[in-house]
């Protein structure tokens, strides 16, 4: 771990996580962390060095020009802390890629960093491909692994099995160490996940407020999500095959017993979600 800044003693502070990649779909996760960063005017306070944990064939470090001078950018993960929320609670984020390698060992630092700093709860936040109408409000759903979690958060017990990314692994770990840990997953529709969802990261924000019991500031979000929903709706009437099956989509969902899919619905989307990377990837 890489730091940069003496961090204050923090009051009761709470850990966000998000990562770009397997765990990212539509990037709502990491958006809406990036999002509290920026409503929060939250400072970069530590990294990781990349070294560690990141294959740059993969992630490659990226070059840029500022003020005529150019300059590397590697790939990590960055911690930063808000401390000006508006609420009772100091709040460490985590913004990062997808460690490449020694996830054990990268979930420990991490960890280990979130006891330094007093951290007493831990979000993990993610997003999934499945089959749900764009016209809808976004399905988040938000597990926990142990009993005491998931009653002080009123949430479902994690039933997930299969593959998992750095978010789920990031959670056990938490759970395993007595950290109360809740995990939030939005469900992006697939035939429109190729492009940022706004309306997805707005609905995780939503599902964070709810959880830590704070409201933000949602910008643009909420425009950005209408812009969207009508980009999607252009693009979905230019295809009859597209439009039938949003139709079809919709009327699944409508005739549902609850206004959007339910836990059990989104676990199983993300076990055919997660098959199917799986398959991909042995296919290669």
């Amino acid at each position: 771990m890489l730091e940069f800044e003496d961090v204050p003693e923090l009051t009761d502070p709470v850990l966000i996580a998000a990562f770009e990649g397997w765990n990212d779909a539509g990037e709502a996760a990491t958006s809406a962390v990036r999002h509290l960063a920026e409503v929060w005017d939250a400072e970069v306070v530590a990294a990781f060095d990349p070294e560690d944990y990141y294959d740059f064939q993969v992630n490659r470090p990226r070059v840029s020009l500022e003020e005529g001078r150019r300059m590397l950018a590697w790939p990590t993960t960055r911690i930063l802390v808000a401390t000006e929320t508006g609420f009772d609670r100091d709040v460490v984020l985590v913004q990062g890629i997808e460690p490449s390698m020694r996830w054990r060992a990268f979930s420990i630092e991490l960890l280990e960093l979130a006891d330094q700093l007093g951290v007493t709860t831990i979000v993990t936040v993610g997003a999934l491909l499945a089959d749900v109408p764009h016209t809808r409000p976004i399905p988040v759903t938000a597990t926990a692994e142990d009993e005491a979690a998931i009653h002080r958060f009123d949430v479902e017990a994690s039933r997930y099995e299969g593959p998992t990314g750095i978010v789920g692994v990031l959670s056990h770990a938490a759970s395993d160490a007595g950290i109360p840990t809740v995990s939030a997953w939005a469900a992006v529709p697939h035939y429109a996940g190729g492009a940022p969802s706004p309306k997805a990261t707005l609905s995780l924000l939503r599902r964070i407020e709810s959880l830590i019991g704070v409201t933000v500031p949602h910008g643009e979000l909420e425009e950005n999500a209408r812009a969207w929903e009508r980009g999607v709706d252009e693009l979905a009437q230019s295809d009859e095959e597209v439009a039938e099956y949003v139709q079809s989509l919709e009327e699944a969902q409508d005739t549902a017993e609850l206004p959007e899919a339910s836990g059990d619905a989104i676990a199983r989307e993300f076990e055919r979600y997660l098959r199917g990377r799986d398959d991909d990837q042995t296919g290669r």
